[in-house]
């Protein structure tokens, strides 16, 4: 290990993109402490400040990968602790447009924790790096700031009845949707950032069961996969502890309800039957709660002229994107290992790191907005360019119900591990208009 590039780094934030930033700042602070209003240190259930903690979440194939680099071994300790784990595309059943996708090895690792527990198993390894520190149950008050405001030089925290001014010579706020950056750069005499916004009006309701009947045979999960025709979708995989989380979702207004017979209805119109046919005979066995996302937005902090230093921002304080496509936590270590090869370099300059996460933001942030604007309700720009991508995207969805290298290529780019630019390829586009064309899928049960 060379000189650190300083003595303190604080993070704003315990959750997985200030616990993926502290642990690729502790290589080159020599004190990173992670600062949260929550109490963490145990904590494998939800909390107050991850409230769609409750509901299902998806760590992608990319993110997988990076957390692996930076935690070795990770995925065999997930395992290891009995947690569900198989094959993005072949142990997991996806349904898209209404349709059963066919099911292939592909190699792309899906291990089945709840946010929870997977950010508790995180936690631990962050915690137990050389000069990593947590301060829970602590308000963060603002930034403190030089003179004449171009430089953060630290934050103000509130712990009960006590106030402390912590200097840092860098902070990263990973306080998520709420990040009040932008309000803090106003204070300072900084412009906010401008932002991108889809209006989608999501909402997530989930419960969880103790299942009479196994609707998954060898599969870790069942996923209808909203579309336009049927706005509604959910995600059903088996957690470690035998009993199965059954998350629903809705766009525009059309919210999942929290009343049981309400509940259930709205099971029974997802395009997975088999859902509401192990549901319906199942135990309850606490009660629905609700998420609202109003809508998926973009910081754009590469776009600003000044920024002022010793100031980073990272995870869904520069871009929350809708949670259905699981790529926030993904998009998160992805720009964790940015801010590593960032570091690397030997100085913390702020506009650099934003203009080197923005395209990696990029291609997520094109695909779910481009996904969203597939319905009609969802306000947007629908360009000749976005109308052609999403009626290509339905024909390879066809074409997947009836070849299974097809769902292995979508998921793959939909995993962050290939360019969309895969999906494009002369002989792919040739063989999804071929394999879509007329008839239905076979009917011979074989998905796999």
């Amino acid at each position: 290990m060379g000189e650190y590039l300083g003595k303190t780094a604080v993070v704003l934030g315990g959750g997985m993109a200030g616990l993926l930033a502290a642990r690729v700042l502790s290589e080159s602070y020599e004190r990173v402490l992670i600062v949260d209003r929550d109490e963490l240190v145990g904590v494998r259930g939800p909390r107050r400040g991850v409230p769609h903690g409750r509901h299902a979440h998806a760590l992608l194939a990319r993110g997988q990968q990076i957390l692996e680099d930076l935690f070795p071994g990770l995925a065999a300790e997930l395992v290891g602790a009995g947690i569900p784990a198989g094959d993005l595309a072949g142990n997991l059943r996806w349904y898209f447009n209404g349709q059963r996708l066919r099911q292939k090895e592909s190699g792309l690792l899906s291990v089945s924790a709840t946010r929870p527990v997977l950010e508790a198993h995180v936690r631990d390894r962050v915690l137990a790096l050389s000069g990593v520190e947590l301060r829970e149950r602590t308000v963060i008050q603002g930034l403190t700031a030089s003179a004449d405001g171009s430089r953060v030089t630290g934050v103000r925290l509130v712990a009960g009845d006590d106030t402390e001014v912590l200097t840092a010579d860098v902070v990263v706020d990973a306080t998520g949707r709420g990040s009040r950056t932008p309000a803090w750069l106003e204070e300072l005499g900084y412009p906010r950032p401008a932002e991108d916004r889809v209006k989608i009006d999501l909402a997530y309701t989930t419960r969880h069961y103790r299942l009479r009947d196994d609707p998954y045979g060898s599969d870790l999960s069942i996923n209808p996969v909203a579309s336009p025709d049927n706005p509604r979708g959910a995600f059903f995989p088996k957690l470690s502890d035998g009993t199965s989380m059954l998350s629903l979702t809705g766009l525009l207004g059309d919210h999942p309800p929290r009343d049981d017979e309400g509940f259930l209805q709205f099971v029974k119109t997802l395009a997975a039957p088999e859902i509401f046919e192990s549901v319906q005979s199942a135990e309850p066995i606490d009660e629905p709660v609700t998420f609202h996302v109003p809508a998926s937005v973009r910081r754009r902090y590469e776009r600003l002229a000044r920024f002022p230093e010793g100031l980073l921002v990272i995870g869904d304080g520069v871009c929350a994107f809708n949670p259905v496509y699981g790529q926030g936590m993904t998009v998160a270590a992805m720009e964790a290992a940015a801010l590593r090869d960032h570091l690397a370099e030997g100085s913390v300059r702020p506009r650099r790191f934003f203009r080197a996460i923005s395209p990696i933001i990029d291609t997520p942030w094109d695909t779910s907005a481009s996904a969203d604007l597939a319905f009609p309700g969802v306000e947007g720009k629908r360009t000749l360019k976005v109308r052609m991508g999403n009626a290509y995207i339905s024909r390879l969805h066809t074409a997947a119900t009836r070849d299974a290298r097809f769902t292995e290529a979508f998921f793959r780019v939909a995993g962050l591990i290939d360019p969309p630019q895969a999906l494009m390829r002369p002989g792919m586009v040739r063989d999804v208009l071929r394999a879509s064309k007329g008839g239905t899928p076979a009917e011979d049960g074989s998905h796999r």
